[in-house]
């Protein structure tokens, strides 16, 4: 069973009805929504979204059949200006909140950098930020648990959460079936571990499984020690050994395609076909 979908803002910023149709027309059956990117005319604040919004999203993407896999909320849960942070957690609890109402349960985000401007910071790794992060999770975690969403993480090697092991200590500090968590393989590699990739794709699986959600999937190269992220099919990642483990260990789960815009679509789905097992 295969579920393939896409960052819905890759195929452009319109009305929901528009984007849903695109999606859809391109054999699309889910997509990753970050609504003020996606969605022309929105640019929502912290208070502003609401159920009457939410539905008619959500209608616009029912009725053509694409299923809202994520509802993306890309904030810095550990921006270490404290009014900003509340101010992000509360915009993240809106989606949280009316999620449903789109007809989704995942609200996702990344795990950031102790840096008011998201920037790279050389405390990311320690632990005093990982415990910033410990406390906005939690806080995002309790409005989940209240209102029957989930809070989606996702792993990034410059960010928090940078390795496996970190996001499998999260996991175990929040302790609630309420957080799950985005596996995009790509995130967890760079120039300097690309030679451990099959750890990357695989650690997930073996450290977390039960707690993988959403697949995202795009490529990546390293060339002359430069590493660039790439649409699926158009680097290096073991594509085989990730549909492998998808197939075998999450039978149904939603796979998003990043970078995959028109242009690219087509080769990105043609490659998944190439490696899914038959």
């Amino acid at each position: 069973m295969k579920r393939i979908g896409a960052r819905a803002h890759d195929f452009g910023t319109c009305s929901a009805q528009e984007l849903a149709e695109r999606l859809k027309k391109r054999g699309l059956c889910c997509a990753q929504l970050a609504l003020n990117k996606a969605i022309a005319g929105l640019a929502l604040k912290p208070g502003d979204l609401n159920p009457g919004l939410a539905w008619e999203v959500g209608e616009a993407f029912r009725a053509n059949g694409v299923q809202i896999a994520v509802l993306g909320c890309y904030i810095n849960p550990v921006n270490p200006d404290d009014a900003q942070r509340g101010e992000l957690l509360r915009f993240f609890k809106d989606h949280l909140r009316f999620v449903g109402d789109m007809g989704g349960s995942l609200v996702g985000l990344e795990t950031g950098t102790p840096n008011v401007d998201y920037a790279p910071d050389p405390n990311t790794g320690s632990e005093q930020t990982f415990q910033a992060l410990v406390r906005s999770i939690a806080e995002l975690v309790e409005t989940a648990e209240a209102v029957g969403a989930k809070v989606a993480v996702e792993a990034v090697t410059h960010h928090t959460i940078s390795t496996p092991e970190r996001m499998k200590r999260l996991i175990d500090e929040i302790r609630s079936p309420a957080m799950v968590v985005i596996h995009d393989p790509v995130n967890l590699i760079n120039a300097e571990n690309y030679q451990d990739e099959a750890r990357m794709i695989e650690e997930p699986f073996q450290l977390y499984g039960d707690r993988i959600a959403i697949i995202h999937a795009k490529d990546y190269s390293v060339e002359g020690g430069e590493y660039r992220q790439l649409a699926t099919g158009l680097g290096q990642l073991d594509y085989g050994r990730l549909c492998g483990l998808i197939a075998k260990d999450k039978p149904g789960i939603s796979v998003l395609l990043e970078d995959s815009g028109p242009d690219t679509i087509e080769g990105c789905l043609a490659h998944i076909d190439k490696f899914w097992p038959a």
